[in-house]
């Protein structure tokens, strides 16, 4: 049994770079770890990503932006993440399927019983043991995503594009799911500095992983 971290939270909100502070870490003190991200993840998955966050995709349906996504999540669990954790591995995802409630859900209004059914059938049920949200208002946010446009033009997304009420929305949607389901989530405050935050997320980890630990050792007690 192997342990799933994921990191979630708005657009410019510094995930991308505190997953790959975890990995890091996890990495130099030997634990068997595979840093990994969504949309993408496989090279199924990749090409699947170009087509969603294609700028020019303007005309894409909701319907078809989420069966997209399901299908790249589909693939990547099936061939990255589940193989993994089999083998007792830990799996750090940048993005998952909280994503998809958050932006179709809530940010586009989709209904949410058929996101979760889709998500379900595409991931096998699959839930994170983890999840690290790092919030931070929108328009910090968007202002961050606008300067990497300028020194970086081609890191555009078609996400980007979207209106501010839209990432609203998004934020709304994901501050609403962690209050249903607060055991899973820790909250991380994305103002600070990078190694203020780094810091509060390697003690969330270590914490479950030692919980997740003790849990195994009890179940393999004799007469347990």
């Amino acid at each position: 049994m192997g342990f799933f971290i994921t990191f979630e939270g708005p657009e410019g909100c510094g995930k991308s770079t505190q997953a790959e502070l975890l990995y890091r870490k996890l990495l130099g003190l030997g634990y068997p770890v595979l840093l990994t991200r969504e949309p993408g993840g496989t090279a199924i998955s990749d090409e699947i990503r170009r087509v969603i966050l294609d700028p020019k995709n303007t005309a894409m349906l909701p319907l078809t932006e989420i069966l997209l996504f399901a299908a790249s999540r589909a693939q990547h669990v099936g061939q990255v993440i589940a193989p993994h954790l089999a083998k007792g591995g830990i799996v750090i995802s940048d993005r998952y399927a909280d994503s998809t409630m958050a932006y179709q859900g809530y940010g586009l209004g989709i209904e949410l019983q058929m996101l979760q059914t889709i998500t379900g059938y595409a991931t096998g049920g699959l839930v994170p043991d983890l999840t690290l949200y790092i919030d931070i208002p929108v328009e910090v946010g968007l202002r961050r995503r606008l300067k990497l446009r300028a020194l970086a033009p081609g890191q555009t997304n078609r996400l980007d594009l979207k209106e501010l009420e839209y990432h609203r929305r998004v934020r709304d949607g994901y501050l609403k799911m962690i209050a249903q389901e607060p055991r899973r989530w820790v909250v991380i405050d994305g103002l600070r500095p990078v190694a203020d935050i780094q810091a509060d997320i390697w003690n969330a980890v270590e914490a479950r992983l030692g919980q997740a630990a003790n849990h195994r050792v009890a179940l393999s007690l004799p007469g347990s």
